[in-house]
């Protein structure tokens, strides 16, 4: 049988790993240049695959990392999954989990990353995933980390978030059971931001 977890205890060496990962993500990760385009863009799924490469880095370097039972997984695929099935969780293929595969009691931290500049029905879609997740699937924390450096698109996308939760009769999205943090810059690390500062 599988020993208590202290995930408060888990979730802060995770954190450990995010601090220090979250600086080492470099420019051209989080606005990727174009060849014959004036301007970079944002582009999530590479500044998402770089700070998968980075949290592992941090992972792999802990000399504590026995004591650290989870693995971390990009784009973990749900559709087959026997228990995780309903509203917002049905093909949902999350940014990032730490978790014990194979055991529901093992499900740490779900992860939806979005750039400043992001879509406001992306904005939705990841919030009610991060929500379904720690409802039904039994995740203890979720995090929603905005990157890029417009610190007026940040506001928006909090805003935004807070607005979809105050319209929500259905209480698919519950801003309490998430937190907010943002990567403004590389060689900075993310930093939690409330809902409502």
């Amino acid at each position: 049988m599988e020993p208590q977890r202290n995930f408060d205890q888990d979730f802060a060496r995770f954190l450990m790993y995010f601090q220090a990962a979250t600086p080492a993500i470099g420019n051209d990760y989080m606005l990727l240049p174009i060849a014959d385009a004036p301007l970079p863009i944002y582009r999530e799924r590479v500044y998402c695959y770089e700070l998968y490469h980075q949290l592992r880095a941090e992972m792999e370097r802990d000399p504590g990392r026995a004591n650290f039972p989870y693995s971390l997984g990009g784009e973990v695929d749900k559709r087959a999954h026997p228990i995780m099935r309903g509203l917002d969780i049905d093909d949902a293929k999350p940014d990032l989990l730490v978790h014990t595969p194979g055991v529901m009691g093992g499900n740490l931290v779900i992860i939806e990353v979005k750039p400043v500049n992001a879509a406001a029905a992306g904005i939705q879609k990841d919030l009610r995933t991060l929500t379904a997740f720690r409802n039904r699937g039994r995740y203890h924390f979720a995090i929603y980390l905005v990157y890029g450096e417009n610190e007026r698109d940040f506001h928006r996308t909090r805003q935004a978030a807070v607005r979809f939760q105050g319209q929500d009769e259905e209480r698919r999205i519950d801003l309490s059971l998430i937190d907010l943090y943002w990567h403004p810059e590389p060689g900075r690390a993310a930093e939690r931001i409330g809902w409502n500062d």
